[in-house]
């Protein structure tokens, strides 16, 4: 059997103990509650101490303890799978690491996460580019009434062509997107786009009293842009992309 544990999920300013629920991960129901130390706290619920699987289950699990503490709390999301041994151990790690959280938290305070990823519609940026470049739309008539056979690699050089120019429509509207949202924000986080016609997948970290005005500003994008982009817009989310808390457990504290 293996030995118990406290699963970490977050950091909070808090100077008494509050709990948040049977919401733990694991799925046997273990309360959400604080351990606290110098008005710092970490939320943390009883866990086995063993290796948990990157699955979509455990990550929810965890992101949804996170975001129901959220609700009430600034948040230091702490990274996914951190067990101490104990209670005397998150202790050490609270006092140890005292002013590191103090100014992450001091950092995030008053601040949000808001992500937006901006997609190309796939039929409406391939004819775009057709009507944009005539020595595409002429090569590609030219090979239009020839067998496939006999057009391959006129076809391949079709294919590097339209992609060259995808490249250079994704680069043109995500300076456009950025340009416009940029100044709202605090800090921006350019991810990896891994999807060929996603423009941008972006977070950006904006002060409270600028939330309202970047939700205006991506509305605005999004009237000025719905005919051939996409957008996914989601607000109010833990500031992963800004604090990822790496607390290594087995080091002396």
């Amino acid at each position: 059997m293996n030995k118990e544990g406290k699963y970490i999920y977050c950091i909070i300013a808090l100077s008494e103990p509050r709990a948040f629920g049977r919401i733990g991960i694991g799925n046997r129901g273990d309360e959400l509650y604080t351990i606290c130390s110098d008005n710092i706290g970490a939320v943390v619920s009883n866990s086995p101490i063993i290796k948990y699987l990157v699955s979509r289950e455990n990550m929810l699990a965890h992101e949804k303890a996170i975001e129901e503490v959220m609700k009430e709390h600034t948040v230091l999301p702490v990274r996914f799978g951190t067990i101490a041994e104990d209670e005397e151990k998150v202790i050490k790690i609270l006092g140890k690491e005292h002013h590191r959280f103090k100014d992450l938290l001091d950092k995030i305070e008053g601040k949000k996460e808001l992500g937006l990823k901006a997609i190309f519609k796939e039929d409406v940026i391939y004819k775009n580019i057709l009507e944009k470049h005539e020595d595409i739309r002429a090569l590609k008539e030219k090979i239009a009434k020839l067998p496939a056979e006999k057009t391959y690699y006129r076809r391949m050089e079709i294919g590097k062509m339209v992609e060259a120019a995808l490249q250079k429509e994704k680069e043109i509207h995500k300076k456009v997107i950025l340009s416009t949202l940029s100044p709202l924000a605090v800090e921006v986080k350019t991810n990896d786009s891994y999807y060929e016609l996603m423009i941008i997948n972006t977070a950006f970290l904006v002060a409270k009293h600028n939330e309202v005005p970047f939700d205006q500003k991506v509305q605005e994008l999004d009237r000025k842009h719905s005919d051939k982009i996409k957008f996914k817009y989601v607000g109010t989310i833990p500031p992963f992309n800004f604090v990822n808390l790496i607390i290594n457990t087995e080091e002396e504290y």
